[in-house]
């Protein structure tokens, strides 16, 4: 295979492919223009260190983010407490790195950390396996979709209507070009419908993937849907929120095959949305087919305890034809972050975490279903999000409570625009009676 530069006549054909004229009208599909800059930016042409600090500072502190206001934010991004132990330690210049080293084993620190943080995924998740990390939580999904159409030989995957709408959308675009069939199991009173489910899946689906809890924060009946799926010899793939398993199943229990999700809620900070982490776990049959890199324990000539980087499925390290995945890299640092976190917590602080999460949504709940304009979408089991309906379009609601320093939730025109009178919210361990008390007021007042 050659590696050449593209030509201009390369770079129009393969813009002609997705349906564009230029580069421009690329970015413009990409990126809305009300959002694009054009012109320079405003800085003198010749200042002093201290004075270019000054000025970006001044200029970042136009940003707003969760800790200028009171969050009730989720959608797969949570305000989560990250304990002062975890910036301190990931800082040292020994972890200060997102990658895996190529010479691996001479990094014996770093594989450490990775082995450790896949004996606590496996841990939390009740799962044999788990790989060093993914990217996110839906191109770890969409790797799990590629890894069940292999093993299975199958290429139909049913994708439950209430998983992460951007997860569903990166799972198509990986899938895109493979031949693989994605139908949707639609949703009935805020979970999977479990008689469309039925109807589904048959001898060609090679897995079905459900979100726990889903989009809307509601629980699903992941037992009744794991008999439907082994019935016809499929794999299950289970997307989860790491910090519910403290207080909900873990899908090692109700015989899960595959299991992913965002791994952000566990000491790693909200961003802007990133960086972020994918978490992927399975059963030890699958191992072989797992992407990304699985760091072992073993011993040297010595006799010495130490880890190597035992499986690498990227073509880049074995023959192309035999390679199941072409993911390039995992997220060290943030596994470092979530192993720490995990640590810190311990087996009894997980499931605290959890029961508060649990107690104060519930309370929240509890606490707007007395508001006018305003009525709680379904009368659901959920963890720590739950979906409100509204008289008023969300947005406008939502716009009114920023005034008054709250983010108050997500609306869900973001993901529908015919879902204008919906949004989501979310309530973690941080949130205080107090906090929740102000924003049901403010909420009132703004209704």
């Amino acid at each position: 295979m050659q590696y050449l530069p593209l030509t201009p006549q390369d770079e129009k054909e393969m813009l002609k492919r997705i349906g564009v004229s230029s580069f421009e009208e690329l970015i413009d599909k990409i990126i809305p223009k009300d959002l694009q800059y054009h012109g320079d930016i405003p800085m003198p042409k010749s200042v002093s260190e201290s004075e270019v600090r000054t000025i970006l500072g001044n200029l970042a502190g136009k940003n707003l983010n969760t800790d200028d206001c009171l969050s009730f934010l989720g959608a797969g991004v949570y305000d989560h407490y990250i304990p002062a132990i975890i910036d301190s330690l990931i800082s040292r210049s020994e972890f200060y790195t997102a990658y895996t080293p190529y010479q691996a084993e001479v990094s014996q620190g770093t594989l450490q950390t990775i082995f450790e943080y896949q004996s606590v995924i496996c841990e939390l998740t009740g799962m044999n396996v788990s790989n060093a990390s993914m990217y996110d939580g839906g191109s770890a999904l969409a790797e799990a979709c590629h890894m069940a159409n292999t093993i299975k030989n199958r290429n139909k995957v049913i994708l439950a209507d209430l998983i992460h709408p951007f997860y569903q959308k990166i799972t198509r675009t990986y899938t895109h070009e493979c031949g693989v069939e994605i139908v949707r199991c639609p949703a009935k009173d805020g979970v999977t419908d479990i008689d469309a489910l039925k109807k589904l899946v048959d001898e060609n689906t090679s897995c079905v993937c459900v979100q726990q809890p889903n989009f809307y924060g509601f629980l699903e009946s992941m037992g009744e849907i794991e008999k439907i799926v082994h019935e016809k010899e499929a794999l299950l793939v289970a997307v989860v929120d790491p910090m519910s398993l403290g207080v909900v199943k873990p899908p090692g229990e109700y015989n899960a095959d595959i299991v992913v999700g965002e791994g952000q809620a566990l000491g790693i900070p909200q961003g802007f949305g990133g960086p972020l982490l994918g978490i992927f776990a399975s059963k030890m049959d699958f191992v072989r087919y797992m992407p990304g890199r699985i760091v072992g324990e073993t011993t040297d000539v010595e006799g010495k305890r130490g880890f190597v980087l035992t499986l690498q499925t990227r073509e880049q390290h074995i023959r192309r034809e035999k390679a199941t995945s072409n993911i390039c890299t995992n997220e060290a640092l943030m596994a470092l972050c979530a192993l720490i976190y995990l640590c810190t917590l311990g087996k009894q602080g997980i499931v605290d975490v959890g029961n508060l999460c649990l107690a104060k949504s519930h309370y929240l709940r509890d606490k707007l279903k007395e508001l006018k304009g305003i009525k709680i979408a379904y009368e659901q089991e959920f963890f720590k999000e739950f979906l409100v309906q509204t008289d008023k379009p969300a947005k406008e609601i939502l716009d009114a409570l920023l005034g008054q320093k709250i983010f108050g939730g997500v609306p869900l025109s973001m993901f529908d625009e015919k879902l204008q009178h919906q949004f989501l919210v979310a309530v973690t361990e941080r949130r205080t009676k107090e906090e929740l008390d102000h924003f049901a007021d403010c909420l009132a007042k703004v209704l």
